[in-house]
């Protein structure tokens, strides 16, 4: 397949280069946990498959990049930089994209997008002269392909017609542009030869936006799809009355057998261990109190808290002034409160973990990125809902954290910011570290999925 144009011109390209160091990271995990999911079944030795000095006798990840027009895309971004008016969701003050900066980021910087930015930068991956090329080897034929990425902006597309098209819209078909562009996808990808050889199971769609691709995805549903957690697979739509159950999405489309837990982009920059402060909070949360589905938990506990000495619970959207604010109130708290909002998890816990802020996950239904290589307990607390929902237990149970078990958290939490970090430094060498992990964590899978065929 030849090369998709970029949107990039010279006068931009250093920038691009720059965000693409940046969000390295973000991208080479996923990548590797697609290769090992075809690589591990070949008698290779881990130390060929990703040492960068080793002659490596066997193919590496063979991808073919779906041929869609490039609205579809990267002429989405044009799109969106075109737009004349700010998102009708927030105050026009608070979107950073419009009007358009003179030299903005190839990808929007509005916190509603950006957090879910993975789409672009896994496409842009599979560009040439992308630094990932070790990972995989883009083919120009289908048919000499392990897997079918398929390039389309479906996060872009959703928070485009939340944004910009009729309110109340976005979940009916007639007049909505994400929809159309849904259906054209689905349309062409289903009918070509490599759909149809596979029945869909080697397609890869990124959908790391809980609303991406909402009409149609029982039809994508036999692939392999790249999501921040199930949430919005199977809860209940926002403005259902509980038991309305004509818009739940049935759980079985998603799988921990066939699918992969991505992280969100984080917001705020990353604390170096060397740069910790004394933290006088003991627990801080900055969001939304009132949320759906699962967030009706969240408004209980903000309840409990809101009175509680040394504990900050604010409301606020990520502007510049809110960004500064959660900037101040996580470096400067114990513990970050993490309880589940309209899904599960949210970009919440990566700007914690950024900010060596040790999470506190209140949530009995959550999926974590690369669980199989990162133990999450060692500098997460986890506490069940019943719990955080009685008075005063959550933060006698955090004082009672003695201050030797914090630093300890907080060292762990320091050695896995790069995962997660958009720092250039180390980008390929920290995650060909951690690729033997990986690894373990997808024979598991390889297994269960050579049973199902």
């Amino acid at each position: 397949m030849a090369p998709l144009s970029s949107p990039i011109s010279s006068k931009k390209r250093e920038i691009w280069k720059a965000a693409m160091n940046r969000l390295a990271l973000l991208v080479v995990p996923v990548v590797l946990l697609l290769s090992l999911s075809f690589l591990l079944l070949r008698p290779h030795s881990p130390a060929l498959i990703f040492s960068p000095q080793a002659s490596d006798p066997y193919p590496r990840l063979r991808v073919y990049v779906a041929e869609l027009p490039r609205a579809l895309n990267y002429g989405l971004l044009d799109l969106y930089w075109s737009l004349p008016a700010a998102d009708s969701r927030i105050p026009t003050s608070s979107d950073p994209d419009h009007p358009p900066p003179r030299a903005h980021s190839p990808y929007p910087d509005s916190p509603l997008i950006k957090q879910y930015s993975a789409e672009y930068w896994l496409l842009a991956s599979l560009q040439p002269g992308s630094p990932f090329a070790p990972a995989v080897r883009v083919v120009a034929d289908w048919r000499d392909a392990d897997v079918v990425f398929v390039p389309f902006f479906a996060t872009l597309s959703a928070e485009m017609e939340l944004g910009w098209g009729a309110k109340g819209a976005f979940r009916r078909k007639e007049g909505n542009e994400d929809y159309r562009r849904q259906r054209e996808v689905v349309d062409r990808v289903t009918a070509h030869p490599a759909w149809q050889r596979s029945g869909g199971r080697d397609h890869i769609f990124v959908l790391t936006d809980p609303v991406a691709m909402w009409h149609v995805r029982k039809e994508i549903a036999p692939a392999i799809l790249l999501v921040v957690d199930f949430g919005g697979w199977y809860k209940l739509d926002s403005n259902s009355a509980g038991r309305n159950f004509s818009h739940m999405i049935q759980h079985t489309q998603v799988s921990l057998l066939k699918d992969v837990i991505v992280p969100y982009t984080h917001l705020l920059p990353t604390m170096q261990l060397s740069e910790n402060i004394d933290r006088p909070t003991l627990l801080y949360f900055k969001g939304a109190k009132h949320r759906h589905r699962g967030g009706l938990v969240r408004e209980k506990i903000w309840d409990l808290m809101v009175n509680e000495p040394d504990v900050v619970m604010e409301e606020g959207f990520p502007n510049a002034t809110g960004r500064e604010q959660s900037i101040k109130g996580m470096r400067t708290s114990e513990f970050c409160l993490h309880p589940a909002g309209d899904t599960p998890t949210s970009c919440r816990l990566f700007d914690a973990v950024a900010s060596l802020c040790i999470p506190v996950i209140v949530s009995d239904e959550i999926e974590l990125p690369f669980e199989g290589m990162i133990d999450y307990t060692e500098f997460s607390i986890f506490v069940s809902v019943s719990n955080a929902m009685q008075p005063k237990w959550l933060t006698n149970y955090l004082r009672n954290i003695p201050r030797h078990q914090k630093d300890e958290f907080r060292r762990n939490m320091a050695r896995v910011q790069p995962i997660f970090d958009q720092s250039p430094v180390g980008r390929l060498g920290v995650v060909l570290c951690i690729a033997p992990f990986v690894a373990e964590w997808f024979v598991g899978s390889l297994q269960q999925n050579s049973k199902m065929k």
